[in-house]
């Protein structure tokens, strides 16, 4: 007699349809984002069903973001990709096709009748070893980088800084030009990544060390060609002044304030108000722009020549403002407003009874300057010296919106490597390093869990197969070439993918932050082992809608 103890239409799959419902869901997931991984990735096109908005792009945890998913497994690898986009800011797809291939493997191996537990066991002892020897092949970048807070020297007209330990800040810069350059040739960005790469460092170096890549502002502009794209000192607001204020003030003194100036509208707790006469009606007008220029007068009295407000401004106070010699920048968008105070140095006022209490935001230059077709304002000798504005131009809001993924990717990478210094080569070389590494210790594991070890070992073999693959060459040929290269010696062996060929990749400065490749080893080995150990699948009674 079987007794049904769950609700009514609540779902439970059990041992081997448990296992197998997650890993089907985990690999159609990998594979469906690996054609998109390496410098020879293609593109996804992601249409939103309800605003019918066209994304193209082929980074990962877009990708995965966008995508509706009803499968649990397939929800772990998602998330996975976005910790890797939070921390380190690239390799979101390495991560899902090195989890996806570790549970293509582990497949493999339950079907041999390996108990679940063991192949856990295997993983371990695996990324154990990949991961020392990772360590080991990593190096510091070549001039002993450390984080510099340090007395800065200038060179040539770009704010570059350089260590003090550093005898060569020029090839201090080709090192992190060379990580921009590996993280770009899978982006869109491919065609100039130079001149990108260029850019992000120039970018990350003025940031002296700093992580907090709010100080970078990025800014869109349909139109021009990408190259078109450059780096500007200061920080630039999408906006533009208001009639009748100055177009360009010196030494300003901001106060960045988010509170209504609208005077029409009279709010009197939100009352209906009776009148029995227009005069009436006139003298609570009156009083409401009484109120209104004492508001302005109190503004004024905190001895700025600048106002910036997150909310509208209506005509009577600009005029106010105008009369006394403030510049009014309104309605700058929240995010607009977050970072001037950051960069000036000011703090966001919603109440000006206390002038003493106020920080009020400096710079050098406030003016207005014309991007294409637009105005906007730019901020020079900003307080945040660090800060500086990445104005991107494309032919479409598609390109232009992929740019900035891309571009956002590289400084994230870059802006970690200056903290974690120590760098690896790309190009599939550190893959197949660890996994000749988890070869050489599954040798010496003794029982089943040598069998896991060498699967880890061969899902590590797929990331330069995948690779290899989807820029169209004999990936079996060119990876049993790879493999053999290292065994004889060569570690700095890895695909040269413009020649279809085996290269040195520290020839060819295809590097990778150390940081970055420990995370995706991790987050894939943690992932897959968490899957592996899934045995019972409980869907809850899906919530009824309601009748009308």
């Amino acid at each position: 007699m079987s007794m049904h103890i769950f609700g009514h239409e609540a779902t439970e799959e059990k041992a081997e349809n448990a296992r197998l419902s997650s890993f089907v869901g985990a690999l159609a997931l990998g594979d469906l984002v690996k054609s998109t991984l390496g410098p020879k990735g293609m593109n996804k096109i992601l249409q939103s069903a309800s605003s019918g908005d066209i994304n193209v792009t082929n980074d990962g945890a877009t990708i995965l973001k966008s995508i509706q998913l009803d499968n649990a497994a397939a929800k772990i690898l998602v998330n996975i990709s976005k910790v890797q986009d939070d921390e380190v800011g690239d390799g979101t797809t390495t991560v899902c096709v090195l989890a996806a291939e570790l549970l293509r493997e582990a497949e493999r191996l339950i079907a041999m009748k390996i108990h679940p537990q063991t192949i856990v066991e295997g993983y371990r002892v695996a990324s154990i070893a990949a991961l020392a020897a990772l360590e080991n092949c990593s190096s510091r970048s070549r001039v002993g980088l450390r984080v510099f807070r340090v007395s800065l020297k200038y060179l040539t007209e770009t704010t570059w800084f350089v260590p003090p330990n550093s005898s060569d800040p020029a090839q201090f810069r080709q090192d992190l030009v060379n990580i921009a350059r590996t993280t770009l040739s899978s982006k869109v960005l491919s065609q100039d990544k130079n001149y990108f790469a260029n850019l992000a460092v120039d970018a990350v170096l003025r940031l002296k060390g700093s992580t907090d890549l709010e100080h970078i502002q990025i800014i869109k502009k349909v139109g021009g060609k990408l190259t078109d794209s450059y780096l500007d000192e200061g920080f630039i607001l999408d906006k533009t002044i208001a009639v009748n204020s100055p177009k360009r003030m010196e030494n300003a003194k901001i106060l960045i304030a988010n509170t209504s100036m609208d005077t029409d509208k009279i709010k009197i707790f939100g009352a209906r108000v009776k009148v029995d006469s227009t005069g009436k009606l006139a003298e609570l007008e009156r009083a409401e722009r009484e109120k209104m220029k004492a508001k302005v007068d109190a503004i004024a009295a905190h001895g700025i020549n600048c106002f910036v407000n997150r909310q509208l401004i209506y005509n009577y106070p600009e005029s106010l403002l105008a009369e006394k010699g403030i510049m009014v920048i309104e309605h700058a968008d929240f995010e607009g407003v977050e970072r001037l105070s950051l960069v000036t140095g000011g703090e966001i006022a919603s109440t000006f009874d206390r002038p003493d209490l106020v920080k009020l935001g400096k710079c050098d230059l406030i003016e207005e300057i014309i991007i294409g077709e637009d105005k906007l304002i730019k901020f020079s000798g900003v307080a945040a010296g660090e800060a500086c504005t990445v104005v991107l131009r494309g032919s479409t809001n598609q390109m232009v919106d992929e740019a900035e993924r891309s571009l956002h990717d590289a400084l994230s990478v870059l802006s970690q490597t200056v903290k974690e210094t120590r760098i690896v080569l790309g190009g599939g070389c550190s893959e197949m390093l660890m996994s000749c590494a988890v070869e050489e210790a599954a040798r010496k594991v003794k029982g089943k869990k040598a069998i896991a070890a060498e699967s880890f070992s061969r899902a590590l073999r797929q990331i330069p197969t995948i690779l290899a693959d989807n820029a169209g060459y004999d990936s079996s040929d060119l990876v049993a070439k790879l493999r053999a290269a290292h065994y004889e010696g060569q570690s700095d062996a890895g695909l040269d993918m413009n020649q279809g060929t085996i290269g040195s990749m520290r020839q060819l400065g295809v590097t990778e932050s150390y940081k970055l490749k420990r995370q995706v080893v991790l987050s894939a080995s943690e992932a897959a082992e968490m899957i592996i150990r899934v045995d019972d699948i409980l869907r809850a009674t899906p919530r009824r809608r309601e009748a009308v």
